[in-house]
């Protein structure tokens, strides 16, 4: 037996949360359906703020054994998608990992990227620490 369960994290405003969770909710449930066969997508807020709440999705699915990974990338994609999509950020507290990169990458202005790369060189030039995480590594010399 194979099951997928997971949890993915946002923020939004309050004026566009009822945007943001129908949207997610919607597509996270075809894409169970479509590479699961089913599945339940619930959502539930960790933090509020002044400006908006924090909703946390979870995903549980049946699985197919030998496949989760497969299935998980598609699932992970079809949410991080909608997320966007729908006026979520892929950051928040937990921060920004690998999984995350493509979709902070699209979100992530130019200059604040060029920002990181120059703080980079400066503090960790032999790019050791969590290399490829918020830029791409740094060329070693």
């Amino acid at each position: 037996m194979a099951m997928m369960a997971e949890t993915f994290e946002t923020a939004t405003t309050w004026s566009g949360f009822p945007t943001l969770h129908a949207g997610v909710r919607d597509t996270v449930e075809k894409a169970l359906v479509e590479v699961c066969g089913g599945g339940t997508v619930t959502c539930r807020f960790t933090h509020l703020y002044p400006d908006g709440p924090a909703p946390y999705f979870t995903i549980v699915a049946p699985g197919r054994r030998g496949s989760e990974l497969a299935q998980w990338d598609e699932i992970k994609a079809a949410a991080s998608d909608a997320v966007i999509a729908n006026g979520g950020t892929i950051t928040h507290h937990h921060a920004v990992g690998r999984d995350h990169r493509p979709w902070y990458d699209r979100q992530r202005p130019a200059p604040f990227a060029e920002a990181l790369r120059a703080a980079k060189r400066a503090l960790d030039p032999a790019g050791v620490l969590n290399p490829g995480v918020l830029v791409d590594p740094l060329p070693r010399a």
